[in-house]
């Protein structure tokens, strides 16, 4: 079997990279889709594969269906959405739409779904079950396009009994994948904090209530959160990346709004975190004469990867494509909206090499971001294959 996919992957992959390129030419902002997913139906309708539409406005599901079809049921998963980045590579394919960049990969977890599901399809008579396949919208902004699928009933009608997601990794060559069982990203939260003073001169300090002054006490402060109220062996992230403070050299301003963001690993923490920023924040604030307003904004919770499905698709992904190249990976303080997923039923969400061996690779994120296409071959190949394992657990 693995000898079949391997060849049906080398057959299709120029017409995956061309969906690829497409894809990443013409990018869409989460929950504006529209385009995209027009496209990827277009693809499911012209290799005759049963799909449902409306999830989420954009989402798709599409069902492979093998022998007996409702034995068992395995789901995979790809994100569809890009970021608000303006592209600077020059290749032919390049963006199309300005300010808009598949900066994250996703245009490669799509074709290579794509790719899996024609894969599948054409071995249809040779497996037992249902492959079901989620186009998620939405995975880069909260509340996470994930958890509205999971609203909606994506995950009925047939439930799955497991679920994979597959993402580009650039910090691994292509030709290797990376996985890691149990706890593997973190929870994520935006804290959004408005502190409120009294402006005026800058000449004039006793005059004012300095709200650049109380933030700046409020930012040390908050650390202290996490290097003294957080277990030892809890990772824990608190970092702010806004501070805007407009006044000028000579004025103090009326308040300062600043935003970050939070992340760990455990619930009751990450709860009692917020309460204690919350408390910490406004007490020194009104210590030094103005108010403060905290907000959190909870967003996915931590990422956890089923040890025996897992296990299983370590397992599998040696035999397709050796020991020499599945790895192991550590955790990770991003987040992933593929932990709500995870969160309710046994998944695995790993990892496919994406740099040119030998090259300086841009990360995620960046706007000449530019995963090697050579991966996309193995990402559809290794997915099918992986789906079929599922299925053949008993």
């Amino acid at each position: 079997m693995i000898a079949k996919i391997k060849a049906l992957a080398k057959e299709y992959n120029d017409e995956i990279i061309q969906i690829r390129r497409h894809i990443h030419q013409h990018p869409e902002l989460s929950f504006k889709e529209f385009e995209t997913s027009k496209f990827i139906q277009k693809q499911l309708t012209s290799w005759g594969v049963e799909f449902d539409t409306g999830y989420v406005n954009t989402g798709i599901i599409a069902f492979v269906k093998g022998n007996n079809p409702s034995s068992k049921v395995i789901a995979l998963r790809a994100d569809i959405d890009a970021l608000p980045i303006q592209e600077e590579n020059e290749f032919d394919f390049a963006s199309i739409n300005s300010g808009v960049m598949h900066a994250c990969g996703h245009d490669v977890h799509t074709s290579s779904l794509l790719g899996a599901i024609k894969i599948l399809q054409s071995i249809r008579s040779e497996f037992n079950g249902t492959v079901k396949c989620l186009f998620q919208p939405a995975e880069e902004i909260l509340p996470g396009g994930a958890s509205l699928m999971i609203e909606q009933g994506a995950l009925e009608n047939p439930r799955p009994d497991s679920i994979l997601g597959q993402h580009v990794y650039p910090e691994l060559p292509v030709g290797k994948v990376g996985m890691k069982s149990g706890l593997y990203m973190a929870s994520t939260d935006e804290l959004h904090v408005k502190i409120i003073g009294k402006g005026g001169h800058a000449a004039l300090p006793h005059t004012v209530i300095d709200p650049v002054l109380i933030t700046s006490h409020i930012i040390v402060a908050l650390q202290q959160i996490v290097s003294r109220s957080s277990k030892p062996d809890m990772p824990s992230v608190l970092s702010f990346g806004k501070v805007i403070a407009e006044g000028a050299t000579n004025i103090i301003p009326e308040e300062v709004n600043l935003a970050g963001t939070f992340r760990t690993f455990d619930e009751s923490w990450r709860s009692k975190a917020h309460e204690k920023m919350i408390k910490m924040a406004s007490s020194i604030a009104e210590s030094m004469g103005g108010s403060c307003e905290f907000e959190v904004r909870k967003g996915y919770p931590y990422l956890v990867n089923d040890e025996a499905v897992t296990a299983q698709t370590k397992k599998s992904a040696i035999a397709y494509l050796g020991k020499e190249n599945v790895v192991d990976l550590d955790l990770r303080m991003t987040a992933e909206d593929f932990a709500y997923y995870s969160q309710i039923m046994p998944g695995c969400f790993y990892r496919l090499g994406t740099a040119t061996p030998g090259t300086q690779t841009s990360g995620l994120h960046t706007s000449t971001f530019n995963p090697d296409e050579r991966a996309i071959e193995q990402g559809m190949g290794l997915m099918s294959w992986l789906a079929i394992e599922q299925l053949n657990i008993d």
